[in-house]
């Protein structure tokens, strides 16, 4: 039996040094033309067949084994965020503006450390193993625009599998779950018409700030009070912006966030009571509202049988972790349109560790991650290819 955890430990410096190369060099969506170069690169020199240039940025490899068999592909993410880092790292971004800020620099070190891992043991694998690095992740459409160039063809996977660097939770947890784990997520638009006027006449004007205050504030009742409690959905509001001057009623607010939820019924019910909400309160107090809602991600939901694999191998090969198999978060995360398509499992990986001040959510200009995070990724999803092809 192979000991995979031994041999990403032995591989440590390569994915601790490579990793550390991309946190100083980050890339945004469809920009990561330096991380997909040394992707291509290193895929290359294991000898297998590698495509670059897929959707953009995008890499895609295959590891054909020794035997036949069905075909896994193991996706990467590798785009950073438009954010000024404030870790104080010594690997600190160097592209002003721009920061690895959900682990992303993680992902591919590992996908790599897998790629050399599952080279070594090619003569026992039944079947062959697709990679799919992929650029923007952070709601860019990369996973569509790769899917749309053919990733998921030729050969057609029969099984998928990701993984997230996991910085809610401590490393040696384990998040292995069957069904939806992350949220489906949508952006909403809202358009505020009133009528513009001078702030010393109030009453002659129609005011689309007061009304946007009204919106804001019943919209915060559309989950308490239309959502069984049992079910869940998140309405947040990111952006607010009315006016130009101190003295002057504007004649338009517009406000836009995000709406998340698991199930479709929910997602529509939600939609629903927004656009009556905000029709009705803009019409009491004689404004016109627009409101429009565009899909970003689909929910995340795991085949079952998949994720029992994955969880089989987290068991064998890391028998020390905590391993959760209830795990959801409101997060999204566009591999759903890959798993719509191909039964798979996304699962996470603990990287937190508060006593060296590496606690800091996803998203945060100073979000960092323990790095023995990284061999416990690439054990486990070494050992989850080895169960579906071994």
């Amino acid at each position: 039996m192979i000991d995979f955890y031994t041999e990403a430990q032995t591989l440590f410096p390569f994915t601790r040094d490579l990793r550390r190369d991309l946190h100083r060099h980050p890339e945004l969506g469809f920009q990561e033309v330096r991380t997909a170069g040394i992707v291509a690169r290193e895929l290359s020199q294991l000898g297998l067949e590698v495509h670059a240039g897929v959707a953009k940025t995008g890499v895609v490899a295959l590891l054909e084994g020794a035997q036949p068999g069905p075909v896994v592909l193991i996706r990467f993410d590798m785009d950073a965020l438009p954010i000024v880092e404030e870790t104080g790292a010594e690997y600190a971004s160097e592209n002003p503006g721009v920061m690895h800020a959900c682990g992303h620099d993680g992902h591919v070190a590992t996908g790599l450390t897998v790629a050399r891992i599952l080279a070594k043991h090619r003569d026992q694998l039944h079947g062959t193993v697709k990679f799919m690095f992929q650029p923007a992740e952070e709601g860019e459409g990369g996973a569509l625009a790769m899917i749309q160039a053919g990733v998921l063809d030729d050969p057609q996977p029969q099984a998928a599998l990701s993984l997230h660097v996991w910085n809610e939770r401590p490393v040696g947890w384990l998040g292995v779950s069957a069904g939806p784990v992350m949220a489906g997520a949508d952006i909403f638009h809202i358009r505020v018409t009133g009528k513009g006027g001078h702030g010393a006449v109030p009453h002659l004007a129609v005011d689309p700030i007061a009304c946007s205050a009204q919106i804001i504030t019943a919209l915060q009742t559309v989950v308490s009070r239309n959502v069984a409690p049992l079910q869940s959905a998140v309405v947040s509001l990111g952006k607010v912006r009315a006016g130009e001057a101190f003295n002057v009623i504007p004649q338009t607010a517009e406000m836009n966030g995000t709406i998340r939820t698991f199930e479709p019924e929910v997602r529509s019910r939600v939609i629903e009571r927004m656009e009556q909400v905000i029709g009705g309160v803009a019409g009491a107090m004689g404004c016109q509202a627009e409101f429009r809602v565009e899909e970003m991600t689909a929910a995340v939901i795991n085949d079952e049988k998949i994720a029992q694999v994955v969880a089989s191998a987290a068991r064998k090969t890391l028998p020390d972790a905590r391993l959760e198999s209830g795990f959801r978060t409101m997060g999204s995360e566009d591999m759903s349109y890959v798993l719509q398509k191909v039964p798979g499992c996304f699962f996470f990986v603990g990287s937190a560790n508060p006593e060296k001040g590496l606690s800091y959510n996803h998203h945060h200009p100073k979000f960092d991650i323990d790095e023995a995070a990284l061999p416990r990724a690439a054990a486990l999803m070494s050992a989850s290819v080895f169960e579906l092809l071994g």
